[in-house]
């Protein structure tokens, strides 16, 4: 059922609004967690460091993928808080239209320039053909990342949160099962955890499409609705491509990371990416808050409710700060019985354990500056400024970059412990006074318009 986040109390829509889209984050986290814990436990450690080694060249392709779908959908929140429908249904169809061509070119693109890419992330040449071989897979499935978060976004926009947590759940159960048969029943290693994921992905896809045409009556199209429209596409693209490349700059400083840990050996490699699983699990709440944004803005935009925005962003930003504060001791509670969920016993050393618990422990200081990054960059997509939200993404993977790479000749290590707690305040530096600057300018507009 649709959800109209432009009435009630503020801070009731935000919870409420953001309980199944953090639970459906969890359990994201967990879907893609299932491969590394599979391959980790029954194929060993370098088939889990291979599959993590692509963690961040996957979210900067999958993660362009899921903003693009996200950017897609802000003008239909905007419409839908409106109250204009048919234009709503317009910018769907126009959706559907840019996502299906970008996913073709993308999926093309990407799957020639696997191997290339892999050599100038370093990877160690004892994981390169488990990580090339998963990789690859991954990226031939970009269609069905597709079609799942897009209509998930489409749902969020309305204000159905659970729906896509209904399927999401049904599609990660599917992927255990199919990751169990595929690699213990026919030994298929790090090929069938990425086989298992695309087609979990599409099936959740298909079944989420059938149901939401069900359900919702105003989804119901016209024929002229489906036009291809020139102009819809450039308001579209506007605000969807910058919020992919949100996505993917943040992932290139990711990248970036990824290579300086490449050159500290694999188990430098393996040591990381458990410890950045355990992590994603621990700010999903800060991660959901922020996609609540985006939709709460973008509705009360276009109902014309500025004040309620501001409220809205303030009571988020305390919401963020007391999970950050949960994160804090969660991280440094969980770091060693759940790192062994990616690892034998065995098969973690001194130096593993050691490095898990440091970059946990320095990340973790600074989850209060990741939730004011999540909540205002939303904050400012919902509200049509997707370009903006890019260029402060852009200065937070310069600082990333710098950190790990400038600085990991004199202090190993730590510099890549220090590399994500930088990005963030430098985000939020260029964030803060962004959000403040844009909030006067509606304000403005709004008022001016009041008056005529």
């Amino acid at each position: 059922m649709e959800k109209d986040l432009t009435k009630g109390k503020v801070m009731k829509s935000i919870i409420n609004f953001s309980i199944p889209i953090l639970l459906g984050n969890v359990l994201q986290q967990l879907y893609n967690m299932a491969d590394s814990i599979i391959v980790g436990r029954f194929v060993g450690k370098n088939a889990f460091a291979a599959v993590g080694s692509t963690g961040s060249l996957n979210f900067l392709i999958i993660g362009f993928v899921i903003g693009l779908c996200c950017g897609l959908c802000i003008p239909i929140a905007q419409y839908f808080g409106a109250g204009k429908l048919s234009d709503m249904r317009r910018m769907i169809a126009t959706a559907i239209y840019v996502s299906g061509i970008i996913g073709i070119l993308l999926t093309v693109a990407t799957a020639l320039g696997v191997s290339q890419l892999l050599d100038l992330m370093k990877t160690p040449k004892d994981i390169m053909q488990d990580a090339h071989t998963y990789i690859f897979i991954i990226f031939c499935g970009i269609p069905a990342a597709i079609l799942y978060n897009l209509p998930a976004n489409v749902s969020r926009s309305l204000g159905d949160s659970k729906t896509p947590l209904y399927f999401l759940i049904l599609s990660a159960g599917i992927n255990v099962i199919l990751d169990l048969l595929f690699v213990c029943g026919f030994s298929m290693g790090v090929e069938g955890t990425a086989i298992a994921t695309v087609i979990s992905q599409a099936l959740s896809g298909i079944l989420c499409i059938l149901y939401m045409k069900k359900k919702h009556d105003i989804l119901r199209f016209q024929k002229e609705e489906w036009k291809f429209q020139l102009t819809a596409v450039k308001r579209s693209a506007i605000i969807g491509i910058p919020m992919g490349l949100q996505f993917s700059i943040t992932a290139i400083g990711t990248v970036i990371i990824q290579s300086a840990v490449n050159v500290l050996g694999s188990d430098t490699v393996a040591a990381v990416n458990a410890a950045m699983k355990i992590q994603m699990i621990i700010v999903q709440p800060l991660e959901a808050l922020g996609l609540t944004m985006a939709t709460y803005c973008g509705q009360n935009l276009g109902a014309g409710k500025i004040e309620r925005i501001s409220q809205g962003v303030r009571k988020a930003l305390l919401v963020s700060l007391v999970c950050s504060l949960f994160g804090v001791i969660l991280s440094n509670l969980s770091a060693m019985p759940l790192s062994l969920l990616f690892m034998k016993q065995e098969e973690m050393n001194d130096y593993i354990r050691q490095c898990i618990r440091e970059i946990l422990l320095y990340n973790s200081f600074f989850y209060v500056t990741l939730g004011s990054l999540l909540v205002l960059r939303n904050a400012l997509q919902g509200l049509g400024h997707s370009i903006l939200a890019m260029g402060a993404g852009l200065f937070e993977m310069i600082a990333r970059s710098m950190v790990a790479f400038a600085s990991i000749s004199y202090f190993g290590y730590a510099a890549i412990c220090f590399s994500n707690p930088t990005a963030w305040v430098a985000a939020n530096l260029i964030l803060v006074p962004l959000y403040i600057k844009e909030m006067k300018k509606i304000k403005i507009v709004y008022k001016a318009a009041a008056r005529r």
